[in-house]
């Protein structure tokens, strides 16, 4: 006897969910990660994104931004990680490595991803100003590059928006208004 069409695809669409469900579980996991990068970046008064590079099961880095602390303008917390991995690897090339990150890269990251070839980007909160997957430059998207890295935003959305938010609402706090007819309005410390 032949069972319909529809009783044979339920078992391969519960699969497909499980599947997907592990893949979001997974996923928030290692934002998790990435946000515990993004906490130790703000302590040290530094843009708080954090940043976690996987392989297979295995957490090749993880770092935050550092560029004050490094007095290096490309020492974001995405291009930390992407030299680290190189190192372990002894190799640029990251084929199948998955990047978490807690902020929609800017293009100098964006750009370091596709040179590097890793699979996937999974990002918390967009980066309205300079982001360039989605908000600003679409970088990801081109269909010139000779290599796609497939896309997941959104995850962690609200606690990675949360610790930028956070840490600019601080910053904008420890700011004084000095009023001068002269120059406008200028913010000191």
């Amino acid at each position: 006897m032949r069972l319909p069409t529809f009783l044979v695809k339920i078992p391969l669409l519960i699969g497909s969910l499980n599947l997907i469900m592990k893949v979001k579980e997974r996923d928030e996991i290692y934002m998790k990660m990435a946000l515990e990068e993004a906490e130790k970046a703000g302590q040290k008064r530094e843009i708080p994104v954090g940043a976690v590079l996987l392989k297979g099961n295995q957490v090749l880095s993880r770092d935050h931004n550092r560029s004050i602390e490094l007095n290096d303008p490309t020492a974001h917390a995405e291009i930390l990680v992407l030299r680290k991995a190189g190192e372990i690897l002894k190799n640029y090339r990251l084929n199948d490595a998955v990047m978490y990150v807690t902020a929609e890269p800017c293009p100098m990251c964006a750009s370091a991803m596709v040179h590097a070839r890793i699979s996937r980007l999974v990002f918390g909160t967009l980066e309205p100003k300079f982001g360039a997957v989605e908000s600003r430059f679409k970088l990801l998207q081109n269909s010139n590059f000779n290599h796609k890295v497939e896309v997941e935003k959104g995850v962690l959305e609200k606690e990675c928006a949360e610790i930028l938010k956070n840490f600019f609402r601080e910053r904008r706090g420890n700011l004084k208004e000095v009023r001068s007819r002269e120059f406008g309005v200028w913010r000191i410390k």
